[in-house]
C-alpha cells in the first residue's frame, strides 16, 4: 500500500469514488480511495438508483443536469455499463399550490436551457399510462430523468480514476486522522499510515464518526428509508413487449416516487412517521446490510398509491429495500472546505447520490486544484452551518426535511422545527410586539410585526401573502417618520493590528477608509467572481468593523483565515455586538435625542464612537432602507437598555419597529442588491454595479484584481437592471426568465412589491447590448408572461438628497 499521496479520500461510495475521477480529470493523479469494506457499502449498493434534474436551488439541479449527462461519458471512457435508462419523468400536481410550484421551476428551467415541460392530465396519462390522474391539475415533465445501476455506476467511476493514475484500497479502515503542524496528514490505517497533503471526508453514513477523527462535528443523520419492488405488472408487461419503458412518476401529494423494475414496478415514500436512524453513531459493523421490514410507518403511504396506481393493489410484493441514508438539516449535501480546518474537505451528506454525486464531484475537485469552483456552490457549502450547530438541533431539522422532501417550497415559508434555537436579548420584548419570526443561520429575526387583526402566521405561497398589509404599514412608516429594526443579522468581523489596512487593501477591492469614515466594498475571488458585499468602517488606524451577510459569516470567515497574515488580528464578533438601525426623515432627530454627542455635522458615511442612553455605541451613517438613517452598535448586554432608550425617545417621533418583509421592499426602491440574489460568487462586480467601488486606483495588488481589470477593458457581457413589472397578484422572486421579441434573453435575480411607489419590482440580467433597446420586455410569472420595462431613476429620493443630506 502506498504510504504518501497528495489526497486521500475516506469512503467508498458513489461520491467518493466521483471525487476521486474528477480530481484525476483535473490533473491530480497521486489521489487515493480508502474504503473500509467493499466499494458501495453502506448507502450506495441499495439506493433505488433514481435520477432528476428538479431542485429548487438552481445551481443544484445544474450540478444534477450535469451528473446526469457524465454517466454516458463515464460508459464511453471505461467501456462499463452504468445501466442507463433515460425514460423521462413526470411531477404531479394535485392542488393549485404544487402547480404553482412546477410552473416556477419550468421558468427556471427556459433559461438553464433544461427541456422541461408542463403537460395536462390528458398528457399525463399518455406519458405515465399507470398513473390515476383523478384530482390532478398538471405536471412537469423532464426527459432527463431515470434511473441507473448503482453498483455498476460506482465501478465506473472508479475504474475511470484509476484510468488516470488514481489508487483504490478496499478493506481498508481508517482509523485516526491526525494534522501535522504544516497542514498535512497522517491517516492511520489498519493497513498502516498514509501521509497524505489533504484529506476528503467522503464517509457517507460515517461522515461523523470519521470527523469526529479530525475533532470537526458535521450536521448530519441518517434515515431509515423503505421501497417496494413488485411483481409482474401486466401493463409494464404489455409495454415492455411494444418496446417501451415507463417512466419515473413523482407524487409529492401521495410522497412517493415510482419507476419501472423489470417487469414490475419500483415505488419509495418519504413518509409522515418516518425514523431516524443509528442516532447516537453509525455502527462500524454496519455495511452491505438492510434494516428489517417496516409495513406499518408506511400504510398510510401505500394506501394512497394504491388510489394513484391502482395497478399495483393488483400485483404482489417481491422485495423489500429499507435501509438508512444520510441526510443534513436542509436535504442539500455538505462540500467544501471545512472552516477553522487546513486541508480538510468535505464531501459528505449527498442523499441524492445518482443525482447530485458527479456535480459534487466535479466542484470539490475544481474547489482543490483551481482554489474555487466555476459556480455558486453556496447551497451545498458546508460552511453554510456555523459552529452553533448541534447534534440536538441536527436531528428535528433532518426529521422535518425528509418529511417535507416531497412538500411545496415556497419562497416565504419558515419551517418550524428546531425553533426557537438562536436568540438575541430582545426576542421576548418583540415577541409581546407581535414580532412574526423568520430564521437565518439559526438566528430569529422578525419578518413583521402583526398588529390589529394583521395575521401572526404569514401563509406560505407564490403570491403576494397575507402579510402584505403589515409589510405597507411598515414601509409607510419608515418613509413618513423613522422606523427601528434590529442589527443582529449582519456578520461582523473585528479586524486589528498594524498591518489591519495593508490586509484589508489586499483582501478588499474597494477603498479602505480613513478613520471616522466607512466604505462600500466587494470581496473578489481569485477570478473576479464576488464572494463578498462588505462594509469597512474604520474605528482607528489600526481597527476596522467589517459588516455583511450574517449567514455567510462561515464562508466570510474561512476565506480572511486562509489569506490572513502576520500583524493583522482576526475576530468574528457577529454575536458580541448587536443593535439597532433606525431610518426615515426623524432618524437623525431621534438619535439627536439620545445621545449628548454632536451629531449636527455627522455626514454620510461618518462613523464614531458616542454613548446613547447609557450605552456605549459605535454609530455609522448609513441605511440599507436608501433613507437618511444610522446603524447603532452595542454590546448585547446593552442592548435592552439600548432599546428602551431609542423606544421611549422615539415616541415623540412615531417611531415603529420593522422587519425584514419591509426591508426588503425599502431596497427596491433604491434598486439596492440583495447578497446571495443580486451579488453572488456567480457574478463579476463589473456586471451588477459593484465595479464603481473597486479602487483601481489603490496601490494594492487586490484579490481578483486582473480579472476585474481585464473585464473593466473588455466590458462585461450582461447588466444588472430593474424592471417595473405589471404583476397581478404574484411578484418575481428570482430565476424567472426574461423574455424579449419571444426569446429568453435574461433572468430575474430578485423582486417584490414597493409598497413606497405601488409598483411591483424585478431585478435581473440582460445582454449588455440588449439593454438599450430593451425598454420592453416580458417577464414569465408562475407561467404567465407579464410586460415589464426598463426603469434607471430610483423609486425613492433620486439624487439621494434624503440619504446623503
Amino acid at each position: 500500500m502506498k504510504t504518501t499521496t497528495r489526497v486521500a479520500i475516506i469512503g467508498g461510495g458513489v461520491v467518493g469514488a466521483s471525487v476521486l475521477y474528477h480530481l484525476t480529470k483535473l490533473g491530480w493523479s497521486d489521489v487515493m480511495l480508502l474504503e473500509r469494506s467493499e466499494l458501495t457499502s453502506g448507502s450506495t449498493w441499495h439506493a433505488a438508483g433514481g435520477f432528476h434534474t428538479l431542485n429548487g436551488d438552481t445551481n443544484m439541479a445544474a450540478l444534477q443536469g450535469y451528473t446526469i449527462r457524465l454517466y454516458k461519458e463515464l460508459e464511453e471512457i471505461t467501456g462499463m455499463s452504468c445501466g442507463l435508462h433515460h425514460v423521462g419523468g413526470v411531477t404531479l400536481a394535485d392542488n393549485q399550490d404544487r402547480f404553482d410550484m412546477l410552473l416556477a421551476e419550468r421558468a427556471k428551467h427556459r433559461f438553464m436551457g433544461l427541456e422541461t415541460e408542463i403537460v395536462g392530465p390528458e398528457e399525463i396519462r399518455n406519458i405515465a399510462p399507470v398513473t390515476n390522474t383523478d384530482g390532478i391539475i398538471g405536471a412537469l415533465y423532464d426527459p432527463l430523468d431515470g434511473h441507473l445501476d448503482p453498483s455498476g455506476t460506482t465501478h465506473a467511476y472508479a475504474k475511470a480514476a484509476r484510468m488516470g493514475g488514481a489508487t483504490i484500497e478496499t478493506h481498508c479502515m481508517v482509523r485516526e486522522t491526525n494534522q501535522r503542524p504544516d497542514g498535512s496528514w497522517d491517516v492511520v490505517t489498519d493497513k498502516g499510515t498514509i501521509h497524505a497533503e489533504h484529506v476528503v471526508n467522503a464517509g457517507g453514513l460515517w461522515a461523523r464518526e470519521v470527523g469526529a477523527m479530525a475533532g470537526v462535528y458535521f450536521p448530519l443523520h441518517p434515515m431509515e428509508h423503505q421501497y417496494l419492488v413488485t411483481e409482474e405488472v401486466p401493463m409494464i408487461a404489455e409495454m415492455m413487449a411494444e418496446g417501451r419503458e415507463h417512466p419515473h412518476v413523482m407524487d409529492p401529494a401521495g410522497e412517493s416516487y415510482l419507476r419501472q423494475e423489470g417487469r414490475g414496478l419500483c415505488i419509495g415514500f418519504y413518509e409522515q412517521p418516518c425514523r431516524p436512524w443509528a442516532v447516537d453513531g453509525t455502527s462500524w459493523a454496519f455495511g452491505q446490510d438492510l434494516l428489517p421490514d417496516d409495513f406499518d410507518k408506511i400504510e398510510a403511504s401505500i394506501d394512497f398509491a394504491y388510489k394513484r396506481f391502482p395497478d399495483l393493489e393488483r400485483v404482489g410484493v417481491k422485495n423489500v429495500i429499507h435501509g438508512p441514508f444520510t441526510f443534513a438539516p436542509d436535504g442539500n449535501p455538505l462540500v467544501g472546505p471545512v472552516p477553522g480546518m487546513r486541508n480538510y474537505w468535505s464531501a459528505c451528506g449527498v442523499m441524492a447520490g445518482f443525482s447530485q454525486g458527479g456535480g459534487v464531484g466535479l466542484m470539490l475537485a475544481q474547489w482543490m486544484v483551481e482554489g474555487e469552483t466555476e459556480r455558486d456552490t453556496m447551497a451545498m457549502d458546508v460552511a453554510r452551518f456555523g459552529d452553533w450547530i448541534t447534534p440536538g438541533y441536527t436531528l428535528p431539522k433532518v426529521i422535518e426535511n425528509y418529511q417535507k422532501r416531497f412538500s411545496v417550497a415556497y419562497p416565504n415559508e419558515e419551517l418550524p422545527a428546531a425553533r426557537p434555537h438562536r436568540t438575541t436579548p430582545m426576542y421576548d420584548i418583540f415577541s409581546d410586539m407581535g414580532a412574526v419570526w423568520g430564521q437565518q443561520f439559526g438566528l430569529e429575526v422578525p419578518n413583521y410585526f402583526a398588529q390589529g387583526d394583521e395575521p401572526t402566521y404569514e401563509t406560505p405561497s407564490f403570491r403576494r401573502s397575507d402579510a402584505f398589509e403589515a409589510t405597507a404599514r411598515e414601509v409607510k412608516a419608515v418613509r413618513a417618520a423613522v422606523g427601528i429594526n434590529e442589527l443582529q443579522n449582519f456578520g461582523k468581523y473585528g479586524v486589528t493590528g498594524p498591518r489591519a489596512r495593508a490586509w484589508l487593501d489586499r483582501i478588499m477591492a474597494g477603498r479602505v477608509p480613513a478613520p471616522g469614515r466607512l466604505s462600500l466594498s466587494p470581496m473578489l475571488s481569485l477570478k473576479g467572481k464576488l464572494i463578498g458585499d462588505f462594509t469597512i468602517s474604520c474605528l482607528a488606524e489600526d481597527h476596522f468593523q467589517l459588516t455583511a451577510s450574517y449567514g455567510s459569516q462561515a464562508f466570510h470567515f474561512r476565506w480572511f483565515l486562509q489569506h490572513q497574515e502576520e500583524g493583522v488580528s482576526l475576530c468574528n464578533i457577529s454575536d458580541q455586538r448587536t443593535g439597532f438601525q433606525i431610518a426615515g426623515p426623524h432618524a437623525r432627530d431621534l438619535l439627536a435625542a439620545t445621545t449628548r454627542s454632536d451629531i449636527s455635522d455627522m455626514k454620510f458615511l461618518d462613523v464614531r464612537r458616542m454613548t446613547v442612553g447609557s450605552a456605549d455605541c459605535i454609530v455609522q451613517r448609513v441605511s440599507y432602507t436608501g433613507d437618511l438613517g444610522f446603524e447603532i452598535y452595542c454590546d448585547p448586554m446593552d442592548q435592552r437598555s439600548l432599546w428602551h432608550t431609542l423606544w421611549g425617545a422615539g415616541q415623540d417621533f412615531s417611531i415603529t419597529p420593522f422587519g425584514m418583509r419591509a426591508m426588503m421592499s425599502l431596497r427596491l426602491d433604491k434598486f439596492f442588491g440583495s447578497w446571495m440574489a443580486e451579488f453572488s460568487p456567480d457574478y463579476t462586480a463589473a456586471e451588477t454595479g459593484l465595479e464603481r467601488f473597486i479602487s483601481f486606483k489603490k496601490n494594492a495588488d487586490f484579490i481578483g484584481r486582473a480579472a476585474a481589470e481585464a473585464e473593466r477593458t473588455k466590458g462585461p457581457a450582461r447588466q444588472l437592471v430593474a424592471f417595473e413589472v405589471d404583476a397581478a397578484d404574484a411578484d418575481v422572486h428570482g430565476y424567472e426568465p426574461i423574455w424579449l421579441d419571444g426569446t429568453v434573453v435574461g433572468f430575474c435575480t430578485s423582486g417584490g412589491y414597493s409598497h413606497h411607489s405601488g409598483k411591483s419590482i424585478a431585478m435581473g440580467f440582460l445582454p449588455i447590448d440588449r439593454v438599450a433597446e430593451a425598454p420592453d420586455v416580458e417577464i414569465e410569472v408562475l407561467g404567465q408572461m407579464r410586460s415589464a420595462r426598463v426603469i434607471t431613476e430610483p423609486l425613492f429620493d433620486p439624487d439621494g438628497t434624503r440619504m446623503r443630506g
